[in-house]
């Protein structure tokens, strides 16, 4: 592939291809002990504070910013004709199973309920397909509402970096363009891969800490930006229609950080997954409609970037485009619970194993996260969100599946109820590291006085310690098979796995829907 632009970012900066993707070979082991030393000069402490990011120098506006939308424009129009790296292609496929079992899966949860009920009533042009159900709408309702089911119980995946949810709203939004526009499965393949760099692109070009530090959603934001990347991709768009469809996506990027005290996890779905691929397939149908607009967005006065960012790094949109491909760098969850609580649980499972812990021989449990994601999921109202009850049910249960981790009626499980008096969290500043955002350490002491302890930089699934295809597989139909059944779920991994040799992606429609 072209690359528009070498990589410009200062070598400090974190979001360097250099510095930020690293095999699990390369990267340094860390611990709880050297964080802040740096694992040998490796490492860089990231201080925040209440929210604020890492102190970056102020970068001075360069004169390459010019013509930033045409340069990118440009490269989406290319891509839907680039051949992809093996590599890059693998990683895609297993980032689109991964997304149809979190859809598949989510449409039977609450959000997915009231979803179904909305859209059914929406009726609309019957262009695409909602998922578990015989509903055919109009390409914008049905990306808005497999959006909604693919965040509605968090088994999608994550950028550590960003904290971006691609797949869940790039996904959906490209097989909705798809199925209206009879795209092909090579030309799907290639729209995620779009969207999965444009999603995580648009947040490293803003600074996500500082998007989020101001109570903004950098998650809305970014799934609304990658959307209509991949939904331009299947329109087939020329250039000018990649400029105009930039334009009507950035008009939409929209949310704020309410969404953490959603009850139900219905607005936090909208707010993820769904509201970003309706406007992506919104933006990506009115230019097709013959809407035009600002060819500038990117950079021009009053531009998107500025507006979001107080210091933004603008060549982050394109530095490195057709070489570094973002789609390889997202964490696949082991565990259909907020990202936050990988680590945790990763490393409680472990100690588990190894020291037979029972909530009979367990006195308390001290958690210690980086401080961001602690606010995320201290003692939240939706059970997935909420570390305190989710290692209660894995210290009662003694395993976390989708049933027990989204059960409301076990948050008032009296076992539960007093496993959890037992763990305590701490959010600790100096588990705040670029390399390992998402970490965590536990420390158990049992009712005989030991103590034990663990701590665990990357879960699995995460780029630094990667699942197999057989692992993607595995879960895929842990999650697709009580509602798919079994045949037809293994009909649709095999056909994700050969998405290349299908010719028209509708043919996916039987496998998904009712």
């Amino acid at each position: 592939m072209n690359r528009p632009d070498d990589d410009t970012r200062p070598a400090d900066d974190p979001s360097r291809t250099d510095q930020h993707k690293e095999s699990a070979s390369d990267c340094p082991q860390l611990s709880r002990r050297n964080v802040l030393t740096g694992a040998g000069g490796a490492l860089a402490v990231a201080a925040l504070s209440g929210g604020a990011t890492r102190a970056r120098a102020q970068r001075p506006r360069p004169e390459r910013r010019a013509d930033l939308t045409g340069r990118l424009a440009r490269y989406m129009a290319e891509a839907r004709d680039f051949s992809l790296p093996e590599s890059v292609g693998l990683a895609a496929k297993h980032r689109i199973l991964d997304t149809f079992a979190a859809i598949i899966s989510g449409a039977k949860l609450g959000p997915g309920e009231v979803t179904i009920a909305y859209v059914r009533d929406q009726g609309g042009t019957p262009e695409a397909s909602v998922a578990t159900t015989n509903i055919m709408t109009s390409a914008v309702n049905a990306a808005l509402a497999n959006a909604m089911f693919g965040h509605a119980d968090e088994t999608d995946d994550f950028h550590p970096f960003t904290k971006a949810h691609p797949g869940c709203s790039v996904v959906p939004a490209a097989l909705a363009m798809g199925e209206r526009e009879t795209g092909s499965g090579t030309e799907f393949l290639r729209a995620v891969v779009l969207g999965y760099d444009l999603c995580c692109r648009f947040l490293v070009a803003l600074n996500p800490a500082l998007v989020r530090a101001r109570g903004r959603s950098a998650e809305g934001y970014s799934s609304t930006f990658g959307a209509t990347a991949a939904a331009a991709s299947m329109a087939r768009f020329d250039e000018m229609q990649m400029r105009y469809a930039i334009s009507y996506g950035v008009q939409q990027v929209s949310g704020v950080w309410s969404w953490v005290r959603d009850p139900e996890h219905i607005e936090k779905a909208f707010d993820f997954s769904g509201m970003g691929a309706r406007n992506g397939v919104a933006a990506a149908t009115m230019v097709q409609a013959g809407f035009t607009g600002v060819t500038d967005a990117l950079e021009g006065e009053r531009n998107v970037i500025d507006a979001l960012s107080t210091d933004p790094d603008p060549e982050a949109m394109v530095a490195g485009l057709g070489s570094r491909f973002y789609v390889e760098e997202t964490a696949i969850k082991p565990f259909p619970v907020g990202y936050p609580i990988q680590s945790p649980l990763s490393a409680f499972f472990t100690l588990r194993e190894q020291h037979g812990l029972t909530a009979g021989n367990v006195e308390r449990i001290l958690l210690r996260l980086p401080e961001d994601g602690a606010r995320i999921v201290d003692n939240r109202s939706m059970p997935d969100v909420n570390v305190q009850h989710i290692m209660a049910v894995a210290l009662v249960d003694g395993f976390i599946d989708f049933e027990n981790s989204h059960s409301f009626e076990r948050m008032t499980d009296p076992e539960v109820v007093a496993a959890r008096e037992k763990i305590e969290l701490i959010a600790d500043p100096e588990l705040a590291v670029v390399e390992a955002p998402r970490s965590g350490f536990v420390e158990v002491t049992m009712t005989d006085g030991r103590q034990v302890d663990l701590f665990v930089s990357h879960a699995p699934g995460t780029p630094e310690n990667p699942f197999t295809t057989d692992q993607v597989n595995g879960k895929a139909r842990e999650l697709m098979a009580p509602i798919l059944g079994e045949v037809r779920t293994d009909t649709l991994i095999e056909r994700v796995h050969s998405i290349e040799d299908i010719e028209d992606i509708r043919a996916l429609r039987p496998l998904l829907t009712a």
